[in-house]
């Protein structure tokens, strides 16, 4: 203990209640930022890069604050470096959130050259920022920029500009999100097993930081003046912490190989809407189509395939999955995943009546019938029967 207390001796580290609480934060961001690095999987190391470079940023958001109560805006040469270092990278973590939630959600995606232009910003604040160091630092040996004693990332023009530009990223990535969501539904028998639901709580958490952001700018607009808002960082240090343990545990859990989907980068930047209208605007013979679809499920029994997708039932079909998705829409007022659910419900509802139940159990019937998981069958089964598949077989044996 004495030498860690000498060691802040050294770097003038005021170790007080709220300089100790942020470096504990700035610490495990920085660590989890390295065990996601280390521990993410080949499947998703492009996700685990920006989310090791969002908790970083994170990090580095709090350094100014962190070290500002621990004193370092008061005395040369800490001052000086608290000044000239751009912690507060304010243009760059909006992209790096929304190129997490891109890579995340389709790992086929492929960087284009107009992703550059959303780094722009950034760079020409690091330029910016670099241009004030060496004027000051080496041409002028003194500060001119500077004169203020004002930190340049703290700036009222700086932090606003920043606050829209996360905005406009987070609605970016939740419109991303819901793409996804909306197309694995169309597409995919099992879209609950990768409808990554921790992803949409990541961007509530982050959406959360940017209200709280706003509302302590309108309570206490002069931001430069950092030490009346403590429980602005400490808000955001809990966020972070949130995001660092939540993004961690999935990261691990992704080493569990997920059957995932035909979704790529064109589906993505269309809406599942768009692509039906691309095809006819109506589907002669829906009848006849449904009829086709109808004889695979009821008679062949395509739904216990549990990685059953609208492509492969297409080129069952000898069609398109514009087509098909559309005539089941049509015909059976669902999207593919509900459809293909419901069919499986059905089917364990049956061998219930049946018996099998007393053979077996739920969950081993629920995956004979397609099921990939509980969860996804417990919802299924209620939403289609109006019962528990534990209300169904009581009421089964009455």
């Amino acid at each position: 203990m004495y030498t860690l207390n000498k060691l802040f001796d050294i770097l003038l580290f005021d170790y007080n209640e709220m300089s100790s609480i942020l470096l504990i934060c700035f610490c495990h961001a920085i660590v989890f930022a390295v065990l996601i690095l280390k521990n993410s999987t080949d499947e998703h190391k492009k996700a685990s890069r920006w989310l090791a470079a969002f908790l970083f940023l994170g990090a580095m958001y709090l350094c100014p604050f962190m070290l500002g109560y621990a004193g370092w805006y008061d005395k040369d040469p800490y001052r000086a470096f608290m000044f000239f270092i751009p912690f507060k990278q304010l243009f760059l973590i909006g992209p790096v959130f929304f190129f997490y939630v891109k890579t995340l959600l389709n790992g086929q995606y492929k960087y284009q050259k107009q992703d550059v232009f959303h780094f722009v910003p950034a760079l020409l604040y690091l330029g910016y920022s670099l241009v004030i160091a060496i004027t000051d630092l080496l041409v002028l040996d003194a500060y001119y920029f500077y004169a203020d004693e004002m930190d340049k990332d703290l700036s009222d023009w700086y932090q606003i500009a920043g606050v829209v530009s996360m905005l406009f990223y987070l609605f970016l990535s939740l419109r991303y999100y819901e793409k996804y969501r909306s197309l694995s539904l169309q597409e995919l028998s099992y879209a609950d097993e990768i409808a990554y639901k921790w992803l949409r709580n990541f961007i509530i958490a982050f959406g959360v930081i940017l209200f709280f952001r706003i509302v302590f700018f309108f309570t206490n607009p002069t931001w430069w003046n950092f030490g009346d808002k403590f429980w602005y960082y400490f808000v955001f240090s809990v966020l972070l912490f949130y995001i660092s343990v939540s993004g961690y545990s999935h990261t691990i859990k992704s080493a569990i190989k997920v059957r995932l989907s035909p979704i790529d980068s064109d589906d993505l930047l269309v809406t599942r809407e768009d692509q039906i209208e691309q095809c006819s605007a109506s589907i002669p013979h829906t009848e006849e189509w449904g009829k086709k679809i109808a004889h695979l499920f009821d008679v062949e029994h395509l739904y216990t395939n549990p990685d059953l997708t609208l492509t492969y039932l297409a080129d069952r079909l000898q069609s398109n999955r514009s087509v098909v998705s559309k005539v089941i829409n049509e015909s059976y007022k669902m999207n593919f995943n509900d459809f293909v659910n419901e069919k499986r419900a059905e089917a364990v509802m049956k061998k219930i009546e049946e018996g099998a139940h007393h053979q077996s159990t739920l969950l081993g019937i629920a995956l004979d019938c397609g099921f990939n998981s509980k969860t996804t069958f417990n919802r299924a089964f209620k939403k289609h029967s109006g019962l528990s598949p534990q209300q169904f077989v009581k009421k089964t044996n009455k």
